[in-house]
């Protein structure tokens, strides 16, 4: 009922998304077809230690009803074994995740996490979170390289990062594209017909 033409229901908690939301967001209208859902870990091992009031399977559930285009993983949480990160990997894949936003664990994250010793290694952090972006790049790729050919309703927000005189806006899945177009364009919904996918972004051409 509100007078604007996207909104953008940002994040929820796993235990808050009912099916009530699901069936309002499955209406659209100017409500878009994306939902970040963060799901944190694959491991209810380290989900109960970060005192989420979700499991693994409940989290699975939400995903026979939705997909969940983007989420948020923390790797190195105190105590992550091996197995507990390649449950977090295993997850991913069965998920089928579009895209994701991963951290590292930092001790400064939290009120209660300033009492727990961070005892997974830097190193073994760092190496943990890039196998992870190996697959959060693999499934981004292949779910943009559907969309080339396609054209797409994009909402500019204003110049890319790199260039001046190629615009960047996101269509209603929350997908990234770059176009070449004028300034006057940004705040406006324009249709673009996608040329190439890369792993995280879509290059692509206005169309009238």
């Amino acid at each position: 009922k509100i007078d604007i033409p996207r909104i953008r229901f940002t994040t929820s908690h796993p235990r808050d998304f009912d099916d009530h939301l699901i069936e309002v967001l499955a209406k659209r209208g100017n409500l878009v077809e994306h939902i970040h859902l963060p799901v944190q870990s694959g491991s209810n091992d380290i989900l109960k230690i970060m005192a989420r009031k979700y499991t693994r399977e409940h989290f699975l559930q939400f995903v026979d009803k939705i997909k969940a285009a983007t989420t948020d993983i923390i790797v190195g949480y105190p105590n992550e074994t091996e197995e507990q990160f390649q449950e977090t990997l295993d997850l991913y894949r069965q998920v089928g995740f579009e895209m994701a936003f991963t951290y590292i664990y930092s001790p400064r994250e939290g009120k209660k996490k300033k009492k727990m010793v961070d005892n997974v290694p830097e190193e073994v952090k760092k190496e943990r979170l890039k196998r992870l972006n190996d697959v959060v790049s693999e499934y981004s790729a292949k779910a943009l390289k559907q969309l080339e050919g396609e054209v797409v309703e994009v909402l500019v927000e204003g110049s890319s990062k790199k260039r001046d005189d190629v615009l960047a806006g996101y269509t209603r899945r929350n997908r990234l594209v770059n176009f070449k177009g004028s300034q006057d364009l940004v705040g406006q919904l324009v249709n673009v017909k996608i040329l190439e996918a890369k792993s995280y972004s879509l290059v692509g051409e206005i169309v009238e």
